[in-house]
């Protein structure tokens, strides 16, 4: 049975609202052994019938600098995404309103007006650099598995990303770096069931970048949670 320890949650909670996507990357790479700790902690995420279905692909150094430049010859010549799994419906009302007042936080932090389309391409092509980060990781599964494993893909990734918050290494997962499935597929020599849902940028964080200031909000629980009973 867990007990209650003041001091614990207010550290979790601290921990949980201080962690966001970060932008920017120093060319510092972090410590192989922090690396190596921080995705031990990941491994002990909740798991459905604790399948584990996740499968992580973790670039470092000149693996990551090939891939980047592979993404970003990609994206200049306009190739289009070919993704492994089919992308979102159209998302209207409120979605689509945190859609964009995600985009304008981080248009603003960078000085991009929302009408500059060549300066909002710019920022687009940010994401194919890893933002500079120093590692990139590739998250994916088996084709076997649906919707329910992918959810556990999803809770490994936040624990992760959690750990590595509290470990000083900043991070940003990325639904672009999902683009280009067979790149990471060449680079790791995956079997071509697995198929690849995200990425994530991670490394030390640049505070000199403006861009890492920026912030969203969440909505209020009445907007997204039902309570009964």
């Amino acid at each position: 049975m867990a007990v209650y320890d003041v001091a614990v949650a207010e550290n979790f909670e601290a921990l949980v609202r201080g962690r966001h996507s970060l932008r920017g990357f120093k060319s510092e790479p972090v410590e192989v052994a922090k690396i190596r700790r921080v995705f031990e902690i990941a491994r002990w995420a909740p798991s459905g019938t604790n399948v584990q279905p996740w499968h992580v692909c973790v670039a470092s150094g000149a693996v990551c600098d090939s891939l980047r430049e592979a993404f970003l010859t990609r994206f200049d010549a306009g190739v289009k995404a070919q993704t492994d799994h089919a992308p979102d419906g159209r998302t209207p009302g409120v979605w689509q309103e945190r859609k964009r007042g995600c985009a304008r936080a981080l248009y603003g932090a960078m000085g991009v007006e929302w009408e500059d389309r060549p300066g909002r391409a710019r920022v687009a092509r940010r994401n194919y650099e890893f933002f500079g980060a120093p590692h990139v990781a590739f998250f994916g599964m088996h084709e076997v598995f649906g919707t329910q494993s992918a959810s556990d893909v999803g809770m490994f990734a936040q624990t992760l990303m959690l750990a590595m918050h509290a470990h000083g290494i900043a991070s940003c997962p990325q639904g672009t770096l999902r683009d280009y499935p067979d790149l990471v597929r060449e680079t790791f020599s995956l079997e071509p069931e697995i198929k690849i849902l995200f990425g994530m940028s991670f490394g030390y964080a640049d505070e000199d970048m403006a861009v890492n200031a920026a912030r969203t909000e969440r909505a209020p629980l009445s907007e997204t949670v039902v309570f009964r009973g």
